[in-house]
């Protein structure tokens, strides 16, 4: 009984005390480190909506509203072509800008038309100023990183599943307003059971606290850029 004892206080006990020390520090430290978790999805997750948005944006300058699809979106990336504003010769130059007025008198040609046929007398050599629109792909211009791959952004981080998108055309007070939003939830509330996405495979309870928390505050619970509902000028909801 005396060596029981002995074994008891000398080895279990520490034991004990060390597994006990060991879930008290765990305990305070898992919040810690879902938080770590989190932001670092979230910042790879705010740079493909970041993306979207920029994609969105150039494909509503040209089209006139914003893509349906991140299909649409890839192929406007791979496919199409975006117009930047070319400026040829130079309003300094005295003799440019004496053609051009010439030039304008003697036409019947006004704006872009205009505009072209100077830029076509341009490049034959004379001396004329003016601007032009100049289409180059997209892809040439726009995401222009190493990191960037136009397949991923249809794709939430850590879990796979896709971007919730949504575009349409609202009348506001007798305007047709194009809008448009992504989102990459947290998790989403189906028939009273938290599915995770973004946070998916971290703690559950944690991931419920976390949606609950931003359902409660009224929020969104997870990362969104721009709105159908609420118009915001492609704002995100992280800015």
């Amino acid at each position: 009984m005396k060596i029981l004892k002995i074994i008891l206080t000398s080895v279990v006990l520490p034991l004990c005390i060390a597994g006990l020390a060991y879930l008290c520090v765990d305990s305070v430290m898992q919040p810690v480190k879902f938080n770590k978790q989190q932001d670092a999805r979230e910042q790879v997750a705010i740079q493909r909506l970041k993306d979207i948005r920029t994609l969105q944006n150039s494909f509503k300058s040209k089209y006139g509203r914003y893509a349906p699809t991140i299909d649409s979106l890839k192929w406007y990336y791979n496919e199409g072509e975006m117009d930047i504003v070319l400026q040829f010769g130079s309003q300094d130059d005295s003799i440019a800008d004496l053609n051009r007025t010439n030039f304008i008198k003697s036409s019947r040609l006004k704006g872009e038309a205009l505009e072209a046929q100077l830029y076509q007398e341009y490049l034959n050599g004379k001396a004329v100023w003016g601007k032009v629109n100049h289409p180059i792909p997209v892809k040439d211009t726009l995401c222009k990183r190493d990191d960037f791959c136009i397949d991923s952004i249809a794709f939430i981080p850590a879990c796979g599943d896709s971007v919730i998108m949504e575009s349409t055309i609202k009348t506001v007070s007798g305007v047709k307003v194009p809008l448009f939003e992504a989102k990459m939830p947290y998790a989403i509330n189906e028939n009273g059971k938290i599915k995770e996405y973004l946070l998916k495979g971290l703690d559950h309870q944690l991931v419920v606290n976390r949606y609950y928390e931003r359902e409660d505050g009224g929020r969104y619970p997870g990362l969104m850029v721009g709105s159908i509902s609420a118009p915001n000028n492609n704002a995100g909801n992280w800015e």
